[in-house]
């Protein structure tokens, strides 16, 4: 197989990348002249993502329709990023159940449990399994999008803590199972303010306490495009 050209245009493939937080990585990344396959289970979402961007940025961009806890559907999604664009050069494990509130530990359901794990650790395992390949051939990265929820937690938040803790132990086994070949790291927000880019099951009025921008040292909560840059 002829190697993608380090001259060409890079690409990434973002999982819940239509909205919130991914829709502000994937425009920064639109940006900084990358092409961008979006996954995302919301195709409403897509189609708002999509219709906000330039005609320019539209040509450099794919929409990928799926659920990051479905095999088939990621599997199929990472084909076809590369059929379009030819290469995958980083991967953005974002996808995820953002709310980390849950019922209390003796009401919690295991379905409701079993959905937080697969999606928020689960994805991320899947999209990893399936892009690793095309990552080898560029010498790519992976970033995972985990939490302050996996270092210190609220009451109640059992699964989604427990799931972005997940994500950083994934981190580091993939660093040094992949080292010298693709670079993994992890990025743990706190309290994000996606402001338009907000999740459309989510469409609230945002309303962080003193208390929440306090547990940030810049004193105020994180912006997508903090997290973009980084």
């Amino acid at each position: 197989m002829q190697q993608p050209s380090a001259q060409a245009p890079r690409v990434a493939f973002i999982t819940g990348g239509a909205q919130g937080l991914g829709l502000g990585i994937s425009k920064h990344l639109l940006d900084l002249g990358w092409k961008i396959a979006m996954f995302d289970l919301d195709a409403d979402a897509g189609e708002e993502a999509l219709s906000s961007l330039s005609d320019a940025q539209r040509d450099r961009t794919l929409f990928l329709h799926g659920d990051v806890a479905v095999e088939a559907d990621i599997k199929l999604s990472v084909q076809q990023c590369v059929d379009r664009f030819g290469r995958i050069d980083g991967l953005i494990n974002n996808a995820g159940i953002a709310n980390p509130h849950a019922p209390n530990i003796e009401d919690l359901e295991w379905d409701q449990w079993q959905r937080v794990i697969n999606v928020n650790l689960g994805g991320a395992f899947l999209a990893t399994k399936h892009a690793t390949q095309h990552l080898r051939e560029t010498g790519g990265a992976i970033i995972n999008i985990a939490s302050t929820r996996a270092f210190q937690s609220e009451a109640n938040t059992e699964p989604y803590a427990a799931s972005k803790g997940g994500i950083v132990a994934l981190t580091h086994a993939l660093a040094v199972s992949l080292a010298g070949e693709i670079r993994v790291n992890a990025i743990a927000p706190g309290w994000i303010e996606v402001g338009d880019w907000q999740k459309k099951a989510n469409k609230t009025t945002p309303d962080h306490s003193a208390a929440d921008k306090s547990q940030h040292p810049v004193g105020r909560v994180g912006k997508p495009e903090d997290i973009a840059q980084a």
